[in-house]
């Protein structure tokens, strides 16, 4: 059995002094396996991104350690480079340079890193060829639309082929259209790439497309699990929700919108759902 891409340890990050501080991380043990596509969801202040940006070694831990890769990133010599050559990363927002056009924000992050200008050309040219924008090569990021900025950064994210991708919010900004549209990239790019990829987001559908989500609150990871089919999602959103509660007698809102039959049913459905006894986080 291979090694974990992703393997965190007590992973915890408080933002300020112990006593008054901020604890965005608590004790957080992660294993990703190479070619996992994931989703990390919870509200806001939750600490998904914060776990991200560890994950990214763009934030440091207050303790615990994080492994990437096979590398302790507690021991870097070298963060940039590290990111450079392991890690991908797509935003909300696009960040693409305005100057440039649409092959020329592809090549940039791999300056320093294939020498050939050819080369980076070339492989550019594949990149922006598998997000679908092959025919927009010399276009600017002010001619696109966001769903095609949007593309752009997936292209731009892979450049140096990263052993992982981390998307924050990646359909945050865009129509519900071209949020599709990236998600089934995203999706086809694991499946037929291999490329493992971390999503965070707080929306449904988004964390639905993807094969395992792990939820958040407070910190910490509340639930972890595969998700073989997405309708039993829609239950388990069904039993976290206000009604499911009612019935589950999680709350004292008034279940009484549905006969005592249909409740029982969907009171039976639940249960077996929350096996757990408490409601999904």
């Amino acid at each position: 059995m291979a090694d974990p891409l992703i393997h965190t340890v007590d992973l915890t990050k408080v933002y300020g002094s112990d006593e008054t501080g901020v604890r965005a991380l608590d004790k957080v043990n992660l294993n990703v396996d190479p070619g996992e596509f994931l989703a990390i969801m919870g509200p806001s202040g939750c600490g998904k991104s914060t776990l991200l940006n560890m994950l990214g070694a763009l934030d440091q831990p207050t303790s615990g350690e994080v492994w990437v890769n096979g590398e302790n990133l507690a021991h870097l010599r070298d963060v940039d480079t590290f990111r450079a050559r392991t890690v991908g990363f797509i935003f909300q927002l696009h960040n693409l340079l305005p100057t440039l056009n649409t092959l020329e924000n592809v090549e940039t992050p791999m300056q320093g890193r294939v020498a050939s200008s050819s080369a980076r050309r070339e492989r550019a040219t594949h990149l922006l060829n598998l997000v679908g924008l092959g025919d927009r090569l010399d276009a600017r990021p002010g001619q696109l639309s966001g769903g095609q900025r949007q593309r752009v950064a997936v292209a731009r994210a892979l450049a140096n082929s990263p052993a992982l991708l981390l998307a924050d919010e990646p359909t945050g900004s865009l129509d519900s259209q071209s949020g599709e549209e990236i998600l089934e990239l995203l999706a086809n790019l694991n499946r037929d790439q291999g490329v493992t990829i971390i999503v965070v987001t707080h929306d449904r559908r988004v964390a639905q497309s993807t094969r395992r989500i792990v939820r958040m609150k407070d910190g910490r990871i509340i639930t972890d699990y595969l998700l073989d089919d997405p309708l039993e999602e829609d239950l388990r959103m069904l039993a976290a929700s206000r009604l499911g509660q009612a019935v589950l007698g999680g709350n004292h809102l008034p279940a009484d919108t549905l006969s005592s039959e249909e409740q029982e049913i969907l009171r039976r459905l639940l249960v077996r759902l929350d096996g757990d006894g408490g409601p999904p986080a």
